[in-house]
């Protein structure tokens, strides 16, 4: 069914019978009212809908994790004055707290790792407080990849080295 005006599809009528009656075999990808015409329904196959939440919850075909999902998660953007029980309260609602490290050192501030008992509460932490307003501070949560901070301040350190070299040769201090 699609878009339109006027016939026994569209309506508030038909849109009605949609939501009382729902055919079994098929899930709809989009139902949106709009101005009393149901638009864009569409079926799909409960595989097909199976899969679509999977891959949305961060989780292959074959239902393990993404690997970059792990049980600690990095918070920046956070009030510097936040205390840690105010993140222990936070981050509590999804599950058991292993550990939470508040970064107090001025290149620190506003960060924090927090570390889950379980995975599956880390990822539904980071799925819910990604983008979540905190103390009037939007929060950016992160899984923890410490390969990657490796590598950053291996090429950190490079391009630190490559400055400190073009430097000595235009003599700039």
């Amino acid at each position: 069914m699609s878009c339109g005006e006027g016939g026994d599809k569209t309506g508030p009528e038909a849109a009605a019978r949609l939501i009382a009656e729902p055919p079994e075999p098929a899930l709809y990808r989009h139902h949106a009212l709009s101005g009393g015409t149901a638009c864009s329904i569409t079926p799909i196959s409960r595989l097909q809908h199976q899969i679509y939440r999977q891959l949305s919850q961060g989780m292959s075909r074959s239902g393990k994790l993404a690997p970059e999902v792990n049980r600690a998660l990095f918070v920046k953007n956070l009030n510097f004055q936040v205390t840690p029980e105010e993140l222990f309260d936070l981050f509590g609602r999804f599950g058991a707290i292993r550990q939470i490290r508040q970064g107090i050192a001025n290149n620190t501030k506003g960060t924090a790792f927090v570390v889950f008992e379980d995975v599956m509460d880390a990822k539904s932490a980071c799925d819910k407080l990604n983008g979540f307003n905190f103390q009037n501070r939007y929060l950016v949560v992160l899984y923890h990849q410490p390969e990657k901070m490796v590598k950053a301040q291996a090429d950190l350190a490079e391009r630190q080295e490559s400055l400190e070299k073009l430097k000595r040769e235009h003599g700039i201090e």
